[in-house]
């Protein structure tokens, strides 16, 4: 797990080198063992890394690694690197190291392009190819390892975490009004898209080849899990399915074991990180190391969680965190996320991060379960929905869309009124029920009610809920929505920077794509049926943890954030959401903001994630565009 940054500099202006070093030392909570660089002068190409030692803790696993005429930095791992070596030393391939990356590279080597489809793992890296003059960058099927990148006349760069651009002059930071608009609809903003102009993400499961010669970018899907969700369901029992989803289960958790440093697991009391810590403990002799971390106040599953590591034996840790604690962090976060971000369950994430990098360097989560399996409590507000809209004959849709809409303007509850605007723009919409319902659904009601919110007009640009294929069926639609830019969005964005700004190395097991593959061409009724979520999940974990101690409400990671933003944080609200800061950043429509205010008064737990979104944006703003960013 590491740092990467890179950068071609194509204007003909004089470049100082240390402009890398600078880049890479912003990295430095993502590797702080060691730095490494490369420089080519001639073509005026720079490779930066930033390591944090997992594999090969040796010198011999340093970076950037050199092979040839290919040149690489990698951030992440391959945990099946062992069995590609003996593949490739077979082929006559000869090792320095024992170093997955060593692996990837004479992968590369062999196999070019190819080579990434026979990876299990997570990571972001890029390949300079001296000869053919081009770099090639690609990222993990699922998108848990982060790459931005950035394009114009001047420059191309690339790198795990934006804040390295801003360390080079070449990099014009111009606000994207457009990708503000899908940060105040979803609360991040989806890849492809970035809070800059011409920067973007890679998406998941892509790779892409820039052409120094040409100065021209070519972007290639090598992974798509649409291609599993409209596949024909497997013709196979239950019995058989959750034989083999147990089965995958378990090589993927051990696969996230290999390491040459100590590693612990994240316990909630969820299904997701129960199923995880009780197939490795069962397949151990030492005991695992779990962490939980705990609320006086808010959501609190830690007496829940200590029950079930007691069961299962593992070596248990919990840290029972202050408001102050939590509160503490609060300002750290827009550097850390360097676009704005919302998820304020950031701030337990990174608690119980601190809490586990005391003891060990690797800590496995277990994030992807409710997008894989149907966990989600949404589903079956969703599923309600769908029934009641199908159940309105279709030549009266538009008449009871029109009644619906005009009596929202006669309910003051926000609640209420939110789900007449769902039911109406179902009703009224050209498309599919369900496509139009799932955009309802996510569609945030600052937007639709307050246009003119921003200074600059947001233009409507695509989501994934925009290109969902209606092939799909309804449980899958949403899965697969869910998966593509929810939990590449939010969730593994929250997970990474959390991790990370503790230089701690967080791994995935469920996201394994060999679990994601399966499960996607099970029936429906395997994860999902009359509302009984994660159906096979919790089925394999009854057969490990008594039901007792994991069959108990869902409740999340979450903190008490209408209450912090009406007391403990309220000086934040007033100082950052004030009219003269508002007209001052010249962002916000100063008088839409004043609206959300009032609103959050009269109804704070609902508009509270409204207020946190403007809040976060303008600290972001304050750190990246009004400082001289010094890291």
């Amino acid at each position: 797990m590491c740092g990467i940054c890179g950068y071609v500099n194509l204007s003909k202006s004089q470049h100082d080198a240390i402009v890398l070093h600078n880049m890479v030392k912003t990295l430095h909570h993502r590797g702080p063992d060691s730095q490494g660089y490369f420089e080519d002068k001639e073509h005026q190409v720079f490779l930066g890394h930033a390591r944090l030692s997992i594999i090969d803790i040796s010198d011999n696993g340093r970076q950037p690694m050199f092979l040839d005429n290919l040149t690489i930095v990698l951030n992440g791992e391959v945990y099946n690197y062992s069995e590609i070596k003996k593949e490739l030393v077979e082929k006559g391939h000869t090792f320095k190291s024992s170093s997955d990356t060593e692996v990837v590279l004479h992968a590369y080597k062999e196999w070019g392009t190819a080579c990434v489809n026979k990876f299990i793992g997570m990571f972001a890296f890029a390949i300079y190819d001296s000869e053919k003059q081009t770099i090639t960058i690609f990222r993990d099927r699922a998108g848990v390892k982060p790459l931005y990148y950035y394009f114009d006349q001047q420059a191309f760069m690339f790198g795990s975490e934006l804040k390295a651009f801003h360390q080079n002059p070449l990099f014009h930071k111009e606000l994207d009004f457009d990708a503000l608009g899908l940060y105040m609809k979803f609360g991040y903003i989806p890849t492809p898209y970035c809070v800059f102009r011409n920067t973007h993400k890679l998406v998941q499961g892509s790779y892409l080849v820039f052409d120094i010669n040409s100065a021209s970018i070519s972007i290639q899907k090598y992974w798509d899990l649409k291609e599993f969700y409209l596949k024909p369901k497997l013709k196979i029992s239950y019995e058989d399915a959750l034989e083999e989803t147990e089965s995958l289960l378990t090589s993927a958790f051990n696969y996230r074991m290999v390491s040459d440093v100590p590693v612990g697991v994240f316990l909630s009391a969820g299904f997701d990180s129960t199923c995880v810590a009780a197939l490795l403990q069962k397949g151990m002799t030492d005991k695992l190391r779990t962490f939980t971390i705990g609320f006086e106040n808010g959501n609190n599953e830690a007496p829940m969680a200590k029950e079930i590591a007691h069961y299962l034996g593992t070596n248990h840790s919990e840290h029972y965190c202050s408001e102050a604690d939590a509160l503490n962090i609060i300002k750290d976060l827009p550097y850390y996320y360097d676009e704005p971000f919302a998820d304020s369950s950031a701030i337990p994430t990174t608690l119980v991060s601190k809490i586990a990098r005391e003891q060990v360097k690797v800590a496995l989560s277990a994030d992807g379960g409710d997008e894989i399996f149907a966990g989600y409590n949404s589903y079956d507000f969703f599923m309600k929905g769908y029934r009641a809209v199908s159940n309105v004959p279709s030549f009266l849709r538009k008449p009871v869309g029109k009644m619906a809409s005009l009596a929202e303007r006669f309910v003051h509850d926000p609640v209420t009124r939110r789900r007449l605007c769902v039911f109406s723009d179902t009703l009224l919409s050209n498309e599919d029920v369900g496509m139009s319902l799932m955009m309802s659904i996510h569609f945030n009601s600052i937007l639709k009610n307050r246009e003119n919110l921003f200074r600059d007009r947001a233009n409507f640009i695509p989501s994934v809920y925009d290109e969902i294929n209606g092939e799909m069926s309804l449980m899958s639609r949403l899965l697969y929505a869910d998966y593509v830019q929810y939990m590449q969005d939010d969730i593994l964005v929250k997970v990474d920077r959390a991790t990370m700004s503790t230089s701690l190395e967080g791994r995935n097991p469920l996201l394994d794509h060999r679990i994601v593959e399966f499960v996607a061409q099970l029936p429906d009724d395997y994860k999902y049926i009359k509302q009984d979520k994660k159906r096979i999940l919790k089925d394999i974990v009854y057969k490990h943890v008594p039901k007792t101690l994991v069959d108990k409400p869902k409740t999340g990671f979450s903190v008490p954030l209408s209450k912090w933003l009406n007391i403990e944080l309220k000086d934040y609200v007033d100082n950052y959401l004030s009219d003269s800061l508002i007209k001052s950043y010249y962002v916000f429509d100063s008088q839409s903001v004043s609206e959300i205010i009032r609103d959050f008064d009269k109804y704070p737990d609902v508009f509270a994630p409204d207020i946190w979104k403007i809040m976060q944006f303008q600290m972001w703003y304050e750190k990246w565009m009004c400082e001289e960013v010094v890291c």
